[in-house]
């Protein structure tokens, strides 16, 4: 059996205007905004101006993370959104692309799990049955 646990997108967007992705105050509050409409919990944010040109910023969420690294000078951006339990990364992603002014984008979406161990309902109730719970070598198996 495979447990979800989040929703991982990446992004590379074009034909974005090189201004805005040289703006650090406008990818924070792209970030911001972006964060706020998928619904998540933002615990902390960094952003950093590259010489002579370029920003990167990640923001930390209760949900996962938001990463975007900019390359003004090809007006291109690749953008990384996890989010796991709650939170829409679909709509975050729409609202950062529409603010950065992105004409061409492509998402790849991963679906994050992992394989749970599966338990076999008659062996657990076999060794339950058989099971004295003063012996410490009787471990119950998954």
């Amino acid at each position: 059996m495979q447990k979800n646990i989040g929703t991982h997108l990446v992004v590379d967007a074009w034909e974005a205007p090189s201004k805005l992705l040289n703006d650090p105050e406008c990818i924070r509050q792209a970030l911001l905004n972006a964060i706020s409409a998928g619904g998540a919990t933002l615990i902390d944010l960094c952003v950093h101006q590259f010489s002579p040109h370029g920003v990167t910023a990640t923001a930390t969420l209760a949900e996962s993370h938001i990463a975007i690294h900019t390359w003004p000078e090809y007006g291109y951006f690749a953008a990384d959104i996890f989010f796991c339990g709650a939170g829409e990364p679909q709509k975050a992603l729409e609202f950062l692309k529409s603010a950065l002014q992105a004409d061409r984008a492509t998402v790849t979406e991963v679906v994050r799990r992992f394989e749970m161990p599966s338990v076999m309902l008659t062996e657990t109730a076999s060794t339950l049955e058989n099971c004295d719970i003063d012996r410490p070598e009787c471990v119950m198996t998954t």
